[in-house]
């Protein structure tokens, strides 16, 4: 491109690729399980116009990712929240949490007015909230045995009658303990968390955040499922 009078022109494009100085390699896949045993986040990991380092640490706990919050919720537009793009039209989160010094979990999120988020408090409530544009809602909530949980997300097939009103899948959301039981919690539409009804441009991101205090991931699982 050159610029005549203030204008963009642009030129002839040779198709001929002249030899690289440096060698072409693939990218690798992104692991399924991120164990945070790195002092620092893997490439992958996306956080919200900035990411302080006395709030997002990978350090500080030993293969633990410790979150501070700043900000009351997900509503908030400086939310303490790292996750990484949804890249398969369906697909499953995990992650173990320890929110004994605040209040935190999983989120799918497509911005501060269009989120859905299983959250766990420092006395071992769990709860499913979603936020559609001026409406926030707990849908479910669990009293459990304080200490980490496992927490959960997968997509399911969009909500019955499967028409233009519904759609394209539904979020499930789950909690578990250490043991590996597990216990759904809500089926959220996943139409509010699409671009074609909330907007944006984005796509949905699904991490973690900190809510209240502070809040420690051991592990976090992210991988593609089977069209349904």
């Amino acid at each position: 491109v050159t610029w005549q009078d203030g204008w963009p022109l642009v030129g002839e494009v040779d198709l001929e690729l002249a030899d690289l100085p440096w060698e072409l390699t693939a990218p690798q896949p992104s692991p399924v399980r991120d164990d945070f045993d790195a002092a620092e986040l893997q490439p992958f990991w996306i956080s919200l116009r900035d990411r302080p380092a006395e709030l997002v640490d990978a350090k500080e706990r030993d293969g633990w990712l410790t979150l501070r919050a700043r900000g009351g919720s997900l509503d908030e537009p400086d939310v303490v929240f790292v996750g990484r793009r949804q890249q398969h039209l369906a697909f499953a989160a995990r992650t173990l949490v320890d929110a004994g010094a605040g209040s935190g979990g999983l989120a799918v999120r497509l911005d501060e007015r269009n989120h859905y988020a299983v959250e766990s408090t420092p006395d071992g409530t769990v709860r499913v909230v979603a936020r559609i544009g001026t409406v926030r809602a707990v849908v479910a909530e669990r009293a459990l045995p304080a200490g980490p949980l496992v927490l959960s997300v997968r997509t399911g097939p969009a909500p019955e009658p499967h028409d233009s009103r519904k759609g394209p899948d539904s979020l499930v959301f789950a909690v578990g303990t250490p043991d590996g039981a597990t216990s759904d919690l809500a089926s959220l539409d996943g139409r509010y968390l699409s671009t074609e009804v909330a907007g944006g441009f984005t796509g949905r991101v699904v991490g973690l955040y900190a809510a209240e205090g502070t809040v420690c991931f051991d592990w976090f699982d992210y991988e593609p499922l089977p069209l349904p």
